[in-house]
């Protein structure tokens, strides 16, 4: 197991995607949209960011998206999400921990548009790994981590693990 992110650099990024998307966003109509479960820490903490650099109080809710997977067995119960706030007509930025395959950020688009039409959509994520299935790419990335198939990448965040790291190990055979 190896550590390729610190509780210090996991903020350093977040502060970061922070001013890119300050860049890259008009501000009018902004929400952030965490993918359960460690997603939506991270937008949290991006919206404090958001306040803290550019004065914007940003709404924050939270999406499950497990009724949406289309490569683990089908869920008929609604899930965890807590969305307080209409999406239709906002630039919705959603937030991930781990962009791998792309399939849970096309799970996330489509439990999305069930609640709406947004403006625009934009993908954040804390970590990109690789081997894409589906044509899906972030528009914001803390930190892009080539891996083989056989590694998982583990985030890890205070408010879910109580430790803030990304831990990079080998899959057992």
């Amino acid at each position: 197991m190896t550590m390729v992110m610190t509780a210090a650099d996991i903020e350093r990024s977040l502060r970061r995607l922070a001013h890119e998307i300050l860049e890259a966003t008009v501000a009018a109509d902004l929400a952030l949209v965490g993918i359960q479960t460690r997603g939506v820490p991270l937008a949290e903490r991006l919206a404090r960011n958001l306040n803290d650099f550019g004065g914007l109080a940003v709404p924050v809710g939270g999406l499950d998206v497990s009724r949406h997977r289309d490569d683990r067995p089908a869920q008929t119960e609604p899930g965890r999400s807590d969305l307080s706030f209409s999406v239709v007509e906002k630039t919705v930025i959603l937030v991930d921990d781990v962009l791998y395959t792309g399939r849970t950020a096309r799970a996330a688009l489509d439990a999305l548009i069930e609640r709406g039409r947004p403006a625009a959509v934009r993908l954040v994520v804390l970590v990109d790994r690789g081997h894409r299935q589906l044509p899906v790419r972030a528009d914001h990335v803390g930190k892009n981590l080539p891996t083989a198939r056989n590694q998982r990448v583990r985030v890890q965040v205070c408010e879910v693990d109580g430790v803030d790291q990304v831990l990079l190990e080998d899959s057992k055979p």
